[in-house]
């Protein structure tokens, strides 16, 4: 089993988490731990589905060219990443829908009472579900075990918003605040040749 794939997309898929986690946490915004954990639970959800989705279409696809061409997949999956990140950073857009509460996650927040409710993180972790399951039809692909990477990327959704959350105020003024979103697109990259070499 590659548990480096497996790792690195739970990782991956979460490092929007990480950002918003940061947003938060520089608004003096609180992220309940029952909060955390239903945006946890459907991006598990998103990534299963996509993940199973992606390993069945694996079964039809000749052995030898399963890990090269979902390999291939994410490394494409992943310079989409970079290039959308780049291109917002670059122009400014209006966003709307719920896509909006990944660049304006405050908006999450509807009562503005610095606290983001169960209630209110459902919405959230829906944007943040549909994040992985990209990442995770590329991970099926590959032939990543769909239980395992989807435990993976649940993981690391509770840590990285309750990590960004607590150092927001220290971290989101920086540039290293800016760069998550890329950073995701690089991993994915690093994790698509990975596969296609290894």
């Amino acid at each position: 089993m590659h548990w480096f794939s497996i790792i690195g997309i739970g990782i991956a898929a979460n490092l929007d988490n990480l950002g918003i986690g940061l947003s938060f946490g520089a608004r003096s915004t609180r992220v309940p731990f029952i909060s955390n954990l239903v945006i946890a639970i459907l991006s598990m959800i998103a990534s299963y589905l996509s993940t199973t989705l992606g390993d069945v279409i694996s079964q039809y696809i000749p052995s030898d060219i399963t890990n090269w061409s979902g390999g291939v997949l994410l490394v494409i999956i992943g310079l989409f990443a970079i290039k959308a990140d780049l291109k917002m950073n670059s122009v400014q857009h209006r966003h709307q829908g719920i896509t909006s509460l990944l660049h304006s996650p405050n908006i999450a927040d509807r009562d503005g009472d610095k606290v983001i409710s169960w209630r209110e993180s459902i919405t959230l972790g829906i944007a943040l579900a549909l994040n992985c399951t990209v990442g995770g039809f590329g991970a099926g692909v590959t032939g990543l075990s769909p239980f395992m990477t989807t435990i993976s990327i649940g993981i690391f959704s509770l840590l990285t918003i309750h990590i960004g959350v607590r150092t927001g105020q220290q971290i989101a003024r920086t540039w290293l605040g800016k760069w998550f979103n890329r950073l995701g697109g690089i991993l994915l990259v690093l994790i698509g040749l990975y596969e296609v070499f290894v």
